[in-house]
């Protein structure tokens, strides 16, 4: 056992006892990863990850509680992954994770693209880069789609202007604001490359995998629960044939196209009901019901990706 001069100012004997259980239930991160295990279907090696991200925070805070100095963990984080694979929501859920273990102030999240981050002109990006931060200091600003913040091809570009400003406050500000690149998996490579310390203050990289058939199809029926509407058993079917015919079509994001088609799918069976309110009584399984009818109608099932062209009707 080393001796109390070996042993840091302020610190506990090694004999103390740690209760992290305790220090997990009194923080309430289990709360968070459960409602995050209910939001999110499938994505296991994605809550993993955030579990370990949770330990690792949890065990950092009852070092601090026995005087152990040790350095903060690095939490910049980046998110790779398609659309629609529920990137937004785990960086919602990590930020209250950091506010109850008391790493950033607020944990809320503020989500900024290039847009918010770069200007068109010169002395134009510093400002809006410093009140992106501004506004999400004390919790989480989540920048999507990254990696446009870096155009080599355009000289005139002021998207490394900004990037150096955020990488001067990932470093100052790190114990109160935590940032998440967040982009296609092959596109975020090539950002990272393109500037070492950027690569060098993001330390944990998680990947979100694209869902299975099975699981789009369960969180449609999630997605239906939570609005009071329910599939007919043929409906049921009509979706799975939906499900794997919208995967092969351009443009496919995921839980976000099986939002999408449920929207177009209740608009389908409205007008039905709608059309037939005069000639035949309703109840309220039928407010309920998605049938066959209002799945198939879809130009998805001639190999057309509906919705693409805003002129085109979504019910037809």
């Amino acid at each position: 056992m080393a001796s109390s001069e070996q042993q840091p100012t302020g610190a506990a004997p090694d004999d103390t006892p740690v209760n992290l259980q305790a220090a997990y239930e009194g923080a309430q991160v289990q709360d968070v990863l459960e409602q995050l295990d209910q939001e999110l279907i499938g994505l296991r090696p994605v809550k993993t990850r955030i579990r370990e991200i949770a330990a690792l925070l949890v065990v950092d805070r009852a070092r601090k509680q026995v005087g152990l100095s040790t350095t903060a963990p690095s939490l910049h984080m980046s998110f790779t992954g398609r659309p629609g694979t529920g990137k937004t929501t785990v960086a919602a859920r990590m930020s209250q994770i950091l506010h109850r273990l008391g790493y950033v102030r607020k944990g809320h999240v503020v989500t900024a693209t290039r847009d918010d981050l770069v200007g068109q002109y010169i002395g134009h990006t510093a400002p809006k880069t410093r009140e992106m931060l501004k506004k999400a200091m004390g919790g989480v600003l989540f920048i999507d789609e990254a990696y446009y913040l870096y155009r080599p091809e355009n000289e005139r570009d002021y998207g490394a202007e900004a990037i150096e400003i955020l990488l001067q406050v990932m470093e100052n500000n790190r114990d109160d604001l935590v940032v998440i690149f967040a982009g296609y998996k092959e596109r975020m490579d090539v950002f990272y490359q393109s500037n070492p310390g950027l690569s060098s203050r993001v330390a944990n990289h998680i990947d979100f995998p694209d869902y299975s058939a099975e699981e789009l199809l369960a969180i449609a029926r999630l997605i239906l629960a939570e609005e009071n509407y329910r599939f007919s058993n043929e409906a049921l079917t009509a979706f799975a044939d939906y499900i794997q015919r919208r995967m092969q079509l351009p443009f496919f994001a995921n839980a976000r196209s099986i939002r999408n088609a449920i929207d177009r799918a209740r608009m389908r069976q409205a007008n039905r009901l709608f059309n037939r309110m005069n000639s035949s009584a309703l109840t309220k399984l039928d407010l309920m019901t998605i049938e066959a009818d209002d799945i198939t109608a879809s130009r998805v099932f001639s190999g057309q990706v509906e919705g693409l062209d805003p002129s085109e009707p979504i019910t037809g």
